[in-house]
């Protein structure tokens, strides 16, 4: 079983920070838990180390080719 490290100043003060900005956190940003075949991450990540490219960029890249490809969404 893993050993609780042991409590400095510094870890106390970051502890109450991150508890403190939970909710501020939360309310800005999202976190997509997925996951994916092992084989196909690490394609994907070869890729975009390869240009440079980061998940966010290939995240809304792939929203904006979605949202070209569906249209626009129509109103009743």
């Amino acid at each position: 079983m893993p050993r609780k490290k042991e409590d400095t100043p510094r870890r106390i003060i970051k502890r109450t920070y991150e508890e403190r900005h939970k909710d501020e956190r939360k309310k800005k940003s999202i976190m997509f838990g997925t996951s994916i075949d092992r084989e196909y991450g690490e394609e994907i990540n070869a890729f975009l180390n390869k240009y440079g490219i980061t998940k966010v960029e290939l995240i809304f890249a792939g929203y904006q080719a979605l949202q070209n490809q569906y249209g626009p969404k129509k109103t009743e």
